[in-house]
């Protein structure tokens, strides 16, 4: 019976095995959490692979989207029309371009708004093309995240050809 530690790829793979499981676990809980606090439903238990600092940072997260979505800002901007008429070529450096963009879809605001609290934006059908959300994320949970997309970077180079297409 060989009772070697496991090799060098096999503890990548557990360490992989593990950060996309617990991943998974806290969008799942982050998920529940926002459902239940949207819908005035029960308390949502956390996984117990998830640890304490990570039920918090979740329960964080939870708090800013729910206060995101009782803050929506409605723009008449049409983001369905808009994306059929841009192409991956529009770079934004092309004057003559951006210009007949802005013509046939105008951003339907007049002037700027300054946003410092968590939001939704939506466009003139209510769709959310983006979410505002200042501080959901903890400096800490930023590093883990850039921690555990290292751990990732080898599946995702597999994942992603050379042209860059998936």
């Amino acid at each position: 019976m060989n009772s070697s530690s496991p090799s060098p790829p096999d503890s990548i793979n557990i360490w992989r095995t593990w950060a996309l499981t617990v991943t998974y676990e806290a969008g799942e809980y982050t998920g529940q959490k926002f459902k239940a606090e949207k819908t005035g439903g029960g308390p949502v238990i956390p996984s117990p692979n998830l640890d304490t600092d990570l039920v918090m940072a979740c329960d964080r997260l939870a708090d800013v989207l729910i206060k995101a979505s009782k803050n929506p800002i409605q723009m008449q901007m049409d983001i369905a029309r808009y994306s059929k008429l841009i192409s991956p070529k529009d770079t934004g450096h092309n004057e003559h371009r951006e210009a007949r963009l802005l013509e046939r879809c105008p951003p339907g605001h007049e002037g700027k708004r300054l946003v410092d609290e968590p939001a939704i934006i939506l466009d003139a059908s209510s769709a959310i093309i983006a979410w505002y959300l200042p501080d959901a994320l903890t400096d800490t949970t930023q590093k883990e995240i850039r921690e555990a997309t290292d751990l990732l970077a080898p599946s995702f180079k597999k994942s992603v050809r050379a042209d860059g297409n998936w």
